[in-house]
């Protein structure tokens, strides 16, 4: 059997996933995770944190979440 080269952990079934995903769209798998990383970064962050700031000219959308409340 063939050894699986990673820089990362990830069972089987997640590599699969992530495969399918980057097909779909048409990404690397790289390039795919830092696209889901970017939107749940925004999702949570919409404005931003000290360190990372929306770009000029950014739409930015306020919205409630119950996650930052706890």
């Amino acid at each position: 059997m063939k050894r699986k080269v990673r820089t990362y952990s990830a069972s089987d079934p997640d590599i699969g996933m992530l495969e399918a995903l980057a097909a779909y769209h048409g990404f690397s798998k790289s390039g795919t995770i830092t696209s889901l990383i970017k939107k749940e970064f925004w999702r949570i962050f919409p404005s931003g944190t000290n360190d990372i700031r929306p770009v000029a000219n950014a739409r930015i959308k306020e919205f409630a979440n119950e996650n930052l409340a706890r």
